[in-house]
């Protein structure tokens, strides 16, 4: 998978943080994304002496190949395997870095925004070894569809269940008062299901950003919003 890195200075171990985008609306679209490389997430991890691998998954941009992340209609959509599609993307690069000798082994992080917050959430369910904790921005999958809002918010809350029943790293979940993908009352629902089938998310709503709250991980103006809440949930981890 094409991917960026960044390092602290020095050639010391340090932690790891995989950072995943989002899926563009239009699929048409998947195959001319560029690398997403969160500049404020990346500058801020790297200021707190983190290795950054910012991945390109299969099916997007210049990584290519057969895209593994599709959930199928809206009538049946199946968001449980795409996001452990998503998911399998994340793993092989924390396994690809894990073996680089700047890499430490062990209290690694996974983010993601949108569609790589649900692969996020999904891969919490399989526990990965050496993630110590995880941090999901709106986190879903089937939003902004036309004339309906959401796809299935149902099969999203069963999914996101499905995921908690054997979730147990430490996970925060950040969303904005307007994100038009996923609305306040629909996140609340997730995360209950999510907390309630054994899973151990910390939920942080905020208020609006910007135009559209979806946008918060990925525009530099949302870091003051996200970066007390990070920096309050992973002390100690």
């Amino acid at each position: 998978m094409e991917t960026t890195v960044f390092r602290p200075p020095g050639e010391d171990k340090h932690p790891l943080v995989v950072i995943n985008h989002g899926s563009p609306a239009d699929g048409s679209q998947r195959a001319s994304m560029g690398r997403q490389r969160y500049a404020s997430l990346s500058s801020f991890f790297v200021a707190h002496g983190y290795v950054v691998a910012a991945p390109l998954r299969r099916g997007y941009g210049a990584t290519g190949g057969s895209w593994a992340e599709g959930y199928g209609s809206c009538k049946n959509p199946d968001y449980f395997d795409a996001g452990l599609a998503t998911a399998s993307d994340i793993q092989a690069t924390i396994d690809y870095m894990r073996k680089q000798a700047f890499v430490a082994a062990n209290h690694n992080i996974v983010v993601g925004q949108s569609a790589g917050a649900w692969g996020t959430v999904a891969l919490s369910s399989l526990n990965p070894p050496g993630v110590s904790a995880m941090i999901a921005f709106a986190p879903g999958r089937g939003g902004h569809q036309p004339d309906v809002g959401n796809c299935e918010p149902d099969a999203l809350v069963k999914a996101v269940g499905r995921y908690g029943s054997t979730a147990r790293v430490p996970l925060l979940w950040i969303n904005a008062a307007n994100d038009t993908f996923f609305e306040p009352k629909l996140v609340k629902r997730m995360v209950a299901a999510y907390n309630d089938a054994g899973g151990r998310a910390t939920h942080d709503a905020v208020g609006k950003f910007g135009k559209e709250g979806h946008n918060l991980a990925s525009c530099d103006t949302g870091a003051s919003i996200w970066q007390p809440l990070v920096e309050d949930f992973l002390k100690g981890k």
